[in-house]
């Protein structure tokens, strides 16, 4: 596949804008999924369209070779009639899905886990190109902290052991980058990760030596934590599965590996150079 025209869905999230960063830089010719006004720098083509209305990705569509899909919704409900839409236009589908999938393919435990394997199976019956991305936990997750960090130099949350290989966003979108423009990752499914095992705990101190001022974590029990997780509008089901299951990371931590640099040639970035890349939005 030479020079494709790409559609990137999520375009205004940390990943899909690192994907249009990228695709940007490397002068791949690239269209912007949004719902309302949004403004690119030039060489990023904005077109209008909404997930949860198939009909309306038709034009967006028209004359592309490739789409980068991350699925906004915590359900499948309406994955098939997007999936249907997008192989009438494009052949490839690049698919933002997570490394909990392949624990648990075929009778996936937790909520998250569940449509993404759903939306796996229907790509992979869809009879277009595709790949899979299955990433390990977002470094730009801890973005939630920000407010805290901002307002009072303290994160309060559970789990001060847990210790995931966070990966940066920019390392997620150098992958589907190549899975999109190249034919090396076509009917894969990659797990991606960051290049070690760090700590909530520690991952506030890094936090903290970015912005230049310490920044202390303060642990909380997971049913406090449940409740102000359902208090800001996280649904029941999805609380009750997320905590247990990072609960259970504690003894049996996610691996470790080096996929990003297989992929793309360079090393996954650290947490540390993310929390200096994202300084500002803790400041």
């Amino acid at each position: 596949m030479t020079q494709p025209k790409i559609l990137v869905t999520g375009a205004t999230g940390k990943v899909g804008g690192a994907v249009v960063t990228h695709l940007r830089a490397t002068g791949v010719p690239v269209r912007a999924l949004v719902r309302g006004e949004v403004d690119f720098p030039e060489g990023v083509h904005a077109v209008r369209g909404d997930l949860g209305d198939p009909e309306s990705l038709d034009a967006a569509l028209e004359g592309v070779d490739a789409v980068f899909l991350v699925w906004p919704f915590l359900s499948a409900e309406g994955a098939a009639d997007v999936i249907d839409v997008i192989g009438k236009h494009a052949r490839r589908v690049v698919y933002l899905s997570s490394a909990g999938v392949g624990i648990e393919e075929e009778e996936p435990g937790e909520a998250i886990t569940m449509f993404h394997t759903e939306l796996e199976r229907l790509i992979e019956a869809s009879g277009l190109e595709w790949t899979a991305l299955r990433p390990t936990g977002f470094a730009s997750n801890t973005l939630g902290w920000a407010e805290e960090v901002r307002a009072t130099g303290v994160v309060r949350a559970p789990l001060a052991r847990l210790a995931r290989p966070l990966i940066h966003e920019a390392d997620i979108a150098a992958v589907a980058v190549e899975a999109l423009t190249a034919d090396a990752l076509l009917g894969a499914r990659p797990v991606i990760t960051g290049p070690e095992l760090v700590t909530q705990e520690r991952q506030v101190a890094l936090i903290g030596e970015a912005i230049g001022r310490r920044v202390r974590f303060e642990e909380i029990g997971l049913e406090e934590a449940a409740e102000q997780m359902k208090a800001a509008g996280y649904p029941a089901d999805l609380v009750e599965a997320v905590l247990p299951a990072q609960a259970q990371m504690l003894d049996d931590p996610e691996p470790v590996n080096d996929e990003v640099e297989r992929i793309t040639g360079t090393p996954a970035r650290p947490f540390q150079a993310w929390a200096v890349d994202h300084a500002a939005d803790f400041r």
